[in-house]
């Protein structure tokens, strides 16, 4: 029976807005990335047979099927064709889904899955160009045009958050990525990137440590001036990044003598309310354990997307889950959120945690726009 695997995972390190990657074309920082996944992998290239590649902002730098340039960028044989998808926010964990799939159905042998967003330089929002993205049909059913922030307000208040909550939830993420950092935990994963200038980029330049609840309890509420939660603050931050998977069936790995990290066990979407927007991360994971035929307690792990504190909030209070399980090494909210980039992010940082320890089976689910969801379910071989 043909199976996906992940024989390595690659990540770049998340850059700030306007910080150190944002110099670099979103196509050369998926190349980097590309480069390094093979590299460390030992694999020739010219094996890979698509790049799967999420982006969400495909305009400007990022637009022109990004995915194929980046193969080409670098330096890969003509043959490896590449594709760019967009599930919003869900991206580059689509692509792990859809090579995963591609695997099982014998489209593909060897595979890599992936994203990039360069938000320094492809600014949310540039690809509306003032246009409606909905038309009369969708917004005569819902009557809103859906804002994620105006989401996040709606689930504090629907699952009664508090903003000292929400600040709490946000110095645990930068106080559990600080410490990562400081172990040296996110070293295997990261590839370092090297300037024009000789500026080597090799940590993760979002996560603050020191902060404090008493900080983050100064700063002003964006989308809902009176009794609203949501600030910069409990967010997640406006980054650069790019990561990748190098895949394969388990038979490939084993002829080419490679040693796989995990296998796709489960593979699921859920959909929800498109105006909260942000909820589908729950039924999605009821879905997930569901067709897993795992428990709650089996899970070692869990990456809930930190786009903004009440999501993962909402999610501990509805799945359930051991709060110390979930985001480990921190999250958005401290490591950053390239967009179309993250998924694969999350998936690199979850499965060099569950190898680190152990771990057997790890889940990740992120929130998306369209209030959508994926969840994937990793096991550790």
């Amino acid at each position: 029976m043909r199976d996906a695997v992940i024989v390595e995972a690659v990540r770049a390190p998340v850059g700030r807005r306007k910080g150190g990657l944002s110099g670099v074309h979103p196509a050369d920082l998926s190349a980097h990335v590309l480069r390094s996944l093979v590299e460390r992998a030992g694999v020739d290239p010219a094996l890979v047979e698509d790049v799967i590649w999420g982006c969400v902002g495909q305009v400007g730098e990022q637009t022109f099927d990004i995915g194929r340039t980046a193969a080409l960028a670098a330096g890969w044989p003509e043959t490896v064709t590449g594709v760019t998808i967009d599930r919003q926010c869900g991206s580059s964990q689509q692509s792990i889904h859809f090579a995963a799939a591609g695997l099982v159905a014998g489209q593909y042998d060897v595979v890599v899955a992936g994203g990039v967003e360069s938000m320094s330089r492809v600014p949310m929002g540039t690809s509306l160009m003032d246009r409606d993205p909905f038309g009369e049909a969708f917004m005569a059913r819902y009557g809103t045009f859906p804002n994620q922030g105006v989401g996040a307000e709606m689930i504090a208040e629907k699952w009664g958050i508090t903003r000292g909550q929400c600040d709490e939830f946000s110095v645990a993420s930068h106080e559990k990525a600080a410490a990562a950092r400081a172990d040296g935990r996110f070293a295997a994963q990261i590839a370092p990137v090297t300037l024009p200038d000789g500026t080597v980029v090799s940590e993760d330049e979002g996560i603050r440590p020191g902060t404090t609840t008493e900080v983050l309890g100064g700063l002003k509420t964006v989308f809902k001036p009176e009794g609203g939660v949501i600030t910069a603050g409990n967010s997640s931050q406006i980054s650069d990044g790019s990561a990748a998977l190098l895949m394969m069936t388990g038979e490939k790995a084993r002829e080419l003598g490679l040693t796989p990290l995990a296998r796709v066990h489960t593979a699921v979407l859920a959909g929800a309310d498109p105006v909260m927007m942000l909820t589908a991360p729950i039924p999605a994971t009821e879905k997930a354990l569901k067709r897993s035929g795992l428990s709650l307690d089996e899970i070692g792990a869990f990456e809930v997307n930190e786009a903004f504190a009440p999501v993962p909030l909402a999610w501990l209070a509805d799945v359930g889950a051991d709060a110390k399980a979930l985001n480990p090494l921190g999250g958005a909210i401290a490591l950053g959120h390239p967009l179309g980039g993250s998924g694969a992010r999350i998936a690199t940082t979850l499965l060099h945690h569950m190898r680190d320890n152990g771990i057997r089976y790890g889940l990740q689910t992120m929130c998306e726009g369209g209030g959508q969801a994926n969840a994937t379910i990793f096991e550790l071989l």
